[in-house]
């Protein structure tokens, strides 16, 4: 990793031990704010990488969240929230990490550091020039990434990244780089908090924006959404009641009939 990455740089605090609590979370709540700015930068960026995945989803394709720690995670997690949220098979996007599923809990040594494993791990996927991987590294420079980016490019599969270091080399193998550059962390080098926070930002924006511009969402509602326990539906009943200008009991009975907003609303309103 390069000595001057931004990521590694000193805290702009020191002696955290000696601080009282209160001090503690003001500081650290003083650096977060600093996250949502730094994305907002990134916006031109975002836009153009979200543009390409709406294409090749419409053509089709897919993404492809690849990552190691941190990164994974937060990758993984957005993916697998897609399914719930938006009612899209789990294989429109899938989150990779380094090590693999195990690693979801416990740091698998030197996993992130093998460049050839990602691909390994995409082509189990049958990754192919329709769809768009995602690289995600705080640093910038993780290999495990930086390989499956270059063996995307080799391939015709479109590449972004999301990174917290300016000029790295995540960023220069990706046709379509995110550089959300929020500077050092409280704790020097803890990129969990806001290279972390920053990241999954930017996942919520892409993912979000991409569902919206796919149909899956009607005004601002989740009408896809899958009906997981007893919270959603509710939430779906209410959402019919107030769509369909009828009682609750009726919109539940609709709601538990069709197992699906969008299907219950749109069967009522064909037969009105």
């Amino acid at each position: 990793m390069s000595p001057d990455s931004i990521t590694e740089q000193p805290s702009y605090y020191d002696d955290l031990e000696n601080m009282s609590i209160k001090e503690l979370l003001t500081n650290i709540n003083n650096e977060d704010k600093k996250v949502p700015l730094a994305v907002e930068k990134s916006l031109p960026q975002i836009e153009k990488l979200v543009e390409k995945v709406v294409e090749r989803f419409e053509e089709g394709g897919r993404l492809f969240y690849i990552g190691a720690g941190t990164s994974g995670r937060l990758g993984v997690l957005d993916a697998s929230e897609c399914p719930p949220t938006y009612g899209v098979p789990d294989d429109w996007v899938i989150g990779l990490i380094a090590g693999g599923d195990g690693a979801l809990r416990k740091a698998v040594e030197n996993a992130e550091d093998n460049k050839a494993q990602a691909w390994k791990d995409l082509k189990a996927f049958n990754i192919n020039s329709n769809d768009v991987l995602v690289g995600i590294a705080a640093s910038g420079g993780t290999p495990y990434v930086i390989g499956g980016l270059e063996d995307a490019n080799k391939n015709g599969v479109i590449t972004g990244c999301i990174t917290c270091n300016s000029n790295s080399k995540v960023a220069k193998v990706s046709k379509y780089p995110i550089e959300v550059i929020v500077g050092s962390e409280f704790v020097t080098g803890s990129t969990r908090m806001k290279a972390g926070t920053a990241q999954k930002m930017v996942l919520n924006m892409i993912t979000t924006s991409v569902m919206v511009k796919l149909g899956r969402i009607k005004g601002n509602k989740m009408v896809d959404m899958q009906l997981t326990n007893d919270k959603l539906v509710r939430r779906g009943t209410l959402m019919i009641a107030k769509e369909l200008n009828i009682d609750e009991e009726k919109a539940k009975k609709l709601l538990l009939k069709y197992n699906s907003v969008r299907k219950a609303t749109e069967s009522y309103l064909n037969k009105s």
